[in-house]
């Protein structure tokens, strides 16, 4: 069975294709299909997940019941013991297991927590205790993590963002079409003080959603968020402090577990010597709030924080009541997830990589490995092939981008070194205490490379991911063994099927590199500008065309709202690119020349070409609750479905393979369809 024999069912005949791709593939499952109660979105994506999620569900119950002794991939990598790794796996999921325990503990997890908020008394007691807090997991005023520099990508830095808010997106505390969530918003928060017995419910709410609208004032919008040059800021530890000098970042630092660089000696050698701001204009606007702000105002924000973060672990009230308000309000969803389901997802969380190990042993075959590697090695030529043929780019930009290419690394299906998990202590009769502990590790893990070289062979994804990245400062393409699976991958698939699901994936996030972020990087992984300012200005205008066009795309249970062609212009040129590569990588695999426009096989009525196509729009089959398609509108730098499988209207090869016409609903006239790589 091919994976478009799994697609036909849930086709619509009566859409053309010439008219709506997306609509033609998905339009019969889109209007049958029920979204299960305890998900905000449905579809091959969220099924294949829910597939993986079962798979770790069995591997976890093994190491709970003893039947794993030791996790080990297909070339027996290094990690920490298996036989440990499978104890504390058991133990963790164990502690979320037991709702007896966690019922008739209520708040009293937390009771410390909040006792010492209430004993707060100035803002040098809000930086010590951010910084304890934020080690352990809790969320404080501003957001940090440890990434390579972008212009020296041999080398560690802490990046500081924009923070402090509750709600998805500043966004959400000004504008009219969100006034309901915020109403809600305060009603939630209330019942969340009430279930933890805090005076006052209703005044500390009000007052907590006030302060984050005064904290949301200073971010910046989120499309500007996107841009490299703007946010890389890197900022000395004295100039940090002229911009918070009303926060004490050393006592932050030293309870956040990291260096004082008041404590070292000689050079500027502490956590913070140097950092990267990257919206430098929250930072002076978080200190006038300071300035403004009351401790019983911080108080109530930390007391709130602390219930929050806490409140997935706690009884089923504080559940519940979280997940009224994250999961019904926000994403639509009508039913809280099984705990078992809850469960996986603490422990992936914890303990993935040592659950990953066992994934890769049970379900991910070398021989898929193999044909990955061709899969990618078919892709890459594309793109050289692709690039020494732009009309748009001199020779003198030509060769650094196949320089960049040359150097990209391609990671399929597994680390070839697992983490170490020895110093993480689990106690299979404390859940909260577990999930502070873990917290801790991964912040201290993070924190220790800083002045460390840095470790390429990292992966930012579990192996049992349904997903993919590309890291601009690694210059690297991951494809986690997850997603080598049915739609995207089949090892005995068409050929046309592969590249229409997994090449365009493999091409789309090679294509990372060269969107409007990544082209900023070369092959080191540093932002530098390697174009020529003829060409940056051809590639500046192709961008624009595409923001335009993605501009006018209203969704069609969305009406009246439009996508942000400026906040989805990255992975807009990465679907495009993708795909458009995918193309070229297919008849390279058929022996054929990339730009070729000569017969592919046919099969069961249909060219190759087609088969790609429909494979392409079959992989974007989704169904989402109305809630999560305005909130994913409004924060997501990925287009909605529709628009992402109907980004075929700019490629000639659509045109062509289905024959359309002017006046068709995806016809757009020559000089119109963008085409970039």
């Amino acid at each position: 069975m091919t994976i478009l024999d799994d697609a036909r069912p849930g086709m619509n005949p009566d859409i053309r294709p010439q008219d709506d791709l997306f609509g033609h593939v998905n339009g019969t499952w889109l209007a049958e299909a029920e979204i299960p109660s305890d998900r905000a979105a449905w579809g091959p994506f969220v099924m294949l997940a829910d597939t993986a999620e079962q798979d770790v569900r069995e591997i976890i119950e093994d190491c709970a019941a003893g039947r794993v002794s030791a996790g080990s991939a297909a070339d027996g990598a290094e990690g920490s013991d298996g036989s440990d790794d499978a104890r504390k796996i058991g133990d963790l999921y164990a502690s979320f297991m037991d709702e007896a325990r966690v019922n008739e503990l209520g708040s009293t997890p937390i009771q410390g927590l909040l006792d010492a908020i209430d004993s707060l008394t100035d803002l040098r007691d809000l930086a010590a205790f951010l910084g304890e807090f934020e080690r352990r997991g809790g969320g404080g005023l501003f957001g940090s993590y440890v990434d390579t520099d972008d212009r020296n990508s041999e080398r560690y830095l802490v990046n500081i963002t924009q923070g402090g808010i509750g709600l998805p997106d500043e966004s959400y505390y000004r504008e009219e079409k969100f006034a309901e969530i915020r109403a809600k918003y305060v009603d939630y928060l209330e019942r969340m003080l009430d279930l933890a017995g805090r005076p006052d419910a209703r005044a500390t709410a009000e007052t907590v959603l006030a302060l984050e609208t005064r904290l949301a004032q200073g971010h910046w919008e989120r499309a500007e968020t996107r841009d490299v040059q703007k946010t890389y800021n890197l900022t000395g530890y004295d100039e940090l402090r002229t911009m918070l000098p009303s926060f004490d970042l050393d006592v932050y630092v030293r309870n956040l577990g990291g260096e004082s660089v008041a404590g070292s000696t000689g050079a500027l050698t502490g956590t913070l010597a140097e950092t990267i701001v990257r919206q430098p204009s929250y930072l002076t606007h978080l200190e006038t709030v300071l300035g403004e702000t009351d401790m019983e105002q911080w108080k109530a924000f930390l007391a709130v924080r602390a219930i929050r973060s806490s409140a997935a672990y706690l009884s089923d009230e504080f559940v519940e009541t979280n997940f009224d308000f994250y999961g019904r309000t926000l994403s639509g969803t009508p039913e809280l997830r099984a705990r078992w389901k809850r469960g996986v997802a603490l422990v992936e969380g914890g303990l993935g990589e040592a659950v990953g190990r066992e994934y890769v042993a049970r379900h991910f075959p070398p021989h898929s490995k193999e044909l990955m590697d061709d899969l990618v090695a078919n892709l890459l030529e594309a793109y050289r092939q692709s690039i020494a043929t732009l009309d748009w780019m001199g020779e003198e930009t030509k060769q650094r981008a196949f320089e960049k290419l040359e150097t990209f690394r391609p990671k399929i299906g597994y680390p070839v070194k697992w983490r170490d998990y020895t110093n993480l202590e689990i106690d299979a009769g404390d859940l909260v205490g577990n999930v502070l502990a873990i917290a801790a590790f991964e912040t201290d893990r993070q924190l220790q490379k800083i002045g460390a070289p840095v470790d390429r062979d990292e992966w930012f994804m579990l192996p049992q991911t349904v997903n993919a990245y590309y890291n601009p400062g690694t210059n690297e393409i991951c494809f986690p063994a997850g997603i080598l699976q049915k739609p995207f991958f089949d090892p005995d698939a068409d050929p046309a099927e592969n590249y229409g699901g997994i090449g365009a994936v493999i091409g789309h996030e090679i294509g990372h590199g060269f969107d409007d972020q990544g082209a900023q990087f070369d092959g080191l992984g540093n932002l530098n500008d390697w174009w020529t300012a003829e060409d940056k200005a051809a590639f500046e205008l192709k961008s624009k065309a595409l923001i335009d066009q993605y501009d006018g795309f209203e969704p069609r249970d969305l009406p009246g709202e439009h996508v942000n062609g400026a906040l989805t212009v990255g992975e807009n040129i990465g679907d495009l690119g993708g795909l458009t590569i995918a193309i070229k990588a297919y008849r390279i695999s058929l022996g054929q020349d990339p730009a070729s426009t000569e017969p592919v096989p046919e099969r069961d009525g249909l060219t190759g070409l087609q088969r790609l196509f429909l494979n392409w729009a079959y992989v974007w089959r989704t169904k989402r609750r109305k809630e999560l398609d305005l909130q994913y509108l409004t924060t997501d730098p990925h287009s909605p479905p529709e628009f992402r499988a109907n980004i075929v209207r700019n490629l000639d090869e659509f045109h062509q393979a289905f024959g359309t016409q002017s006046g068709d609903g995806l016809w757009l006239d020559p000089e119109d369809r963008v085409r970039i790589w």
